[in-house]
């Protein structure tokens, strides 16, 4: 993807993404995982781990964090502004139609089964992310699928990296987890 062309692409992606994403940013980055990853292999698997890992870490929306991320990595700034508008776009104007009618929607059985229906899905979705993340940060899948070698399919440090936040977390209920989340940066740069 290149120039204008390209840019509208990647706002069309990040519109659907936005459209589609019902459950939070977890949902949304399956999503974009599932484009910009496996289908048009713009970022690579454990890229695109990474920069969800940070988009947890910074202020703000997950999803939208991780769109513009996405958006900057792909095409600077203007990618960055592109994607951010191309995620939030959607939800803007759904809460805009669905304010008008929505008290007088409510109660009708169609639209509950409608929102019991959607709520298992969100759920899937949310699961599927953690688990990809999980996978990612602790498991080297892509070695292990080239060597064929079990030892090689552990990542030791991340492992013990996070048995240590577990049990500060745990044990140490007065540490906060913004604390935990700047050691896992540090010990990211300095031993990954």
């Amino acid at each position: 993807m290149t120039g204008l062309l390209g840019l509208l692409k990647l706002f069309c992606i990040f519109f659907y993404v936005g459209l589609f994403a019902i459950g939070g940013g977890l949902v949304a980055a399956t999503f974009m995982k599932q484009i910009l990853v496996e289908r048009y292999a713009l970022l690579t698997q454990e890229k695109f781990y990474s920069m969800l890992a940070i988009s947890e870490s910074t202020p703000g929306p997950i999803g939208i964090n991780l769109a513009t991320y996405c958006g900057t990595e792909l095409y600077g700034p203007v990618g960055g502004v592109i994607t951010t508008i191309g995620e939030v776009l959607p939800s803007l104007i759904i809460i805009m139609l669905v304010s008008k009618f929505f008290t007088g929607l409510q109660k009708k059985p169609l639209v509950q089964a409608a929102f019991d229906g959607v709520r298992p899905a969100t759920s899937g979705l949310v699961l599927v992310a953690a688990l990809g993340s999980i996978l990612v940060a602790l498991l080297n899948i892509q070695l292990f699928k080239q060597t064929g070698v079990l030892l090689d399919l552990l990542k030791i440090r991340s492992l013990i990296f996070y048995a240590i936040a577990l049990v500060l977390l745990l044990c140490f209920k007065k540490i906060h987890p913004v604390f935990v989340v700047l050691l896992g940066a540090i010990f990211g740069v300095c031993f990954l």
